[in-house]
């Protein structure tokens, strides 16, 4: 049986900073956008989903 959650990598929209987390696919089949603190620029901004 195929699990439900996905790793998936969130890459920060102002660098090059990435975050890794899991994913329930069944309930969010789309790309996620979440905003997180950014140590690179120091400030929150938003991160997308990436393969």
């Amino acid at each position: 049986m195929a699990s439900k959650r996905d790793k998936i990598k969130l890459k920060s929209s102002k660098s090059s900073y990435h975050y890794y987390t899991m994913k329930n696919k069944t309930k969010t089949p789309d790309r996620i956008i979440l905003k997180k603190y950014d140590p690179v620029v120091r400030e929150h901004v938003e991160f997308k989903e990436t393969k």
